[in-house]
Order: C-alpha cells, then sequence, then structure tokens
C-alpha cells in the first residue's frame, strides 16, 4: 500500500514498511490498544525509529494496517482470477475474505480508538469490498457456474454475517461450513425435465 505522500518507496523502504504493516495487525490482533511499538518493530525486524518516521503515531499506524489489510483483499482479485476458474477464484477470495474479517475483529478495539480520535479507518472499505466481490461474481457468471439472481450485495451481506458470527480465531472451521453452504447455494439449478 503506498504512502500517502504520492511519491514512490524505495524497494526496500516499501519492504519495511510492508512488514511493519503485518507485524502491526498480529500484535494488536494479541495485545489490542496497548501493544508497544518496540515490540511491533521488533517483529517487523525494523528498527523503532523507521517505525516512527513511517507511522508518527499510534492512531496512523493502526489505520494504515487496517487499509492494507482491505487492500491486499481486494487486490488479489486479480491474480486469482488468472489463475484459476471463476468460482474456484470466488472461492479461495471469501477464505481471504474471512481472514480480513478476524484480523478486524482482532483489532476492534484498537480501530475503536482510531475513530474516537475522529479518523475513519472504514472509509472506503465497503466500497472497495463490493467492488472487488461484483468482480469475482460477474467473472463467475459470465461463466454460468453461478446464478444470476443472486447480487453481490445479498452475496456481501452473507460474508458479513458469517464474519459475524464466525470469525474467530476459534471458530476458523464453522466459518468455512459456512462459506461453502453459501457457495454451495450460488450453484445454477439445472433446468427442471418437463412433466409427463
Amino acid at each position: 500500500m503506498a504512502r500517502d505522500t504520492g511519491r514512490p518507496l524505495r524497494a526496500d523502504a516499501q519492504r519495511n514498511r510492508e512488514k511493519i504493516l503485518a507485524a502491526a495487525v498480529r500484535v494488536f490482533t494479541e495485545e489490542g490498544l496497548d501493544a508497544h511499538f518496540e515490540r511491533i518493530a521488533r517483529e517487523a525486524g525494523v528498527g523503532t525509529g523507521t517505525l516512527y518516521r513511517n507511522f508518527p503515531t499510534r492512531e496512523a499506524l493502526i489505520e494504515a494496517a487496517y487499509r492494507n489489510e482491505v487492500a491486499r483483499l481486494c487486490e488479489a482479485v486479480p491474480g486469482l482470477l488468472a489463475t484459476m476458474p471463476p468460482h474456484e477464484a470466488l472461492r479461495a477470495w471469501t477464505r481471504r475474505f474471512i481472514d480480513y474479517a478476524t484480523a478486524k475483529l482482532g483489532m476492534a478495539d484498537a480501530l475503536r480508538a482510531v475513530v474516537a480520535s475522529g479518523t475513519n479507518p472504514y472509509a472506503e472499505s465497503h466500497e472497495l469490498i463490493q467492488a472487488a466481490l461484483t468482480s469475482l461474481m460477474n467473472a463467475a457468471t459470465a461463466a454460468g457456474a453461478i446464478r444470476t439472481d443472486i447480487s453481490p450485495t445479498d452475496m456481501f451481506a452473507a460474508l458479513a454475517g458469517i464474519a459475524l458470527t464466525s470469525a474467530g480465531p476459534d471458530q476458523r472451521e464453522q466459518a468455512e461450513r459456512l462459506l461453502d453452504l453459501t457457495l454451495d447455494g450460488l450453484r445454477p439449478t439445472p433446468p427442471r425435465a418437463p412433466d409427463n
């Protein structure tokens, strides 16, 4: 995820930034708002100075980590569609959606603190995720792999429901079963044989 300055980062700086964001998600998920910058820097394999240069405040780091999770989820779509049939790409992406939801759930306290500070880390995330899901469903519909009467909005609501009830790390098996049930419901129904 590019920095807000609009200037591209050097490759090593970009790698460091990505390592910091991944470590931040893990540490905030484990420790909540009390997570220490020193531990995040250590887990990322960078110095605290590097972390503070990229993210001068706790709120900036939390927001960037969350937005990076959204970007990773959405940016996965073209690669999935390029390497597998559309219905399999949709199935693989829904698993990534649950990974994203689990990270978001783990960071809930930290994200609430960002919102309380007057920043909205969720701005545009719904639209980005909806667009990614729409791309996948359009491809699967065009391939005849899913029903045409289920909209991406319907599917997003189903995924959000699964995430709401089963996004905890200890609920992964249940989430997988619910995803399979939902995706099986997307299969096109074969035409009925005429009554004799």
